[in-house]
């Protein structure tokens, strides 16, 4: 996850469904097909981010059932612009947990779009009442994630290695 922190008013997200379609323009860098079908403009950024397309088409065709989980668009409502991605890893588990995961461009960044796509994905997340846990797992070098995730009433319950992003920690709290 990657973040900032924030100053003056609050900034307001929608938070826009990317389905297999979508996800399929953006891993072959057509932005433009993938706007035609949402409406949106995508930046360049997307372009960079082929791993996770892949990531959520694969997981989309073998858990169908995790497609309204897994990718978004976030779009800053004051202009209209994609502003990030976000989404869940997977959609709620056997016990009822769901982990966050979101990234707002670079130079959209410390303006307090990551707050308010947390605010989005809990709400979405509480909405679902087989959700009982959300999970963020953070590397202990990004601050400014932590802070986000702070600001949000999470809380430290341990950590894990990844093989890619190595050290995270953990934290988790209830939905609502």
């Amino acid at each position: 996850m990657t973040d900032e922190s924030t100053t003056g008013p609050a900034p307001v997200v929608r938070l826009v469904l990317l389905d297999t379609v979508v996800l399929r323009a953006l891993l072959q860098h057509d932005r433009a097909a993938a706007g035609a079908r949402t409406g949106l403009v995508f930046p360049g950024f997307f372009d960079s981010q082929d791993w996770l397309w892949r990531l959520h088409i694969d997981r989309m065709h073998d858990q169908p059932e995790s497609t309204g989980w897994l990718a978004r668009a976030v779009v800053d409502q004051a202009t209209g612009e994609v502003v990030g991605h976000a989404g869940f890893h997977f959609q709620p588990d056997a016990d009822g947990m769901v982990e966050i995961g979101y990234t707002i461009l670079p130079d959209r960044r410390g303006r307090g779009l990551a707050q308010a796509t947390v605010t989005e994905l809990l709400a979405f997340a509480a909405a679902d009442p087989r959700v009982r846990t959300v999970r963020a797992s953070v590397s202990p070098d990004n601050a400014a994630s932590l802070a986000v995730i702070a600001h949000h009433g999470f809380r430290h319950t341990g950590e894990q290695w990844d093989d890619e992003d190595g050290l995270e920690l953990l934290f988790e709290r209830t939905p609502r």
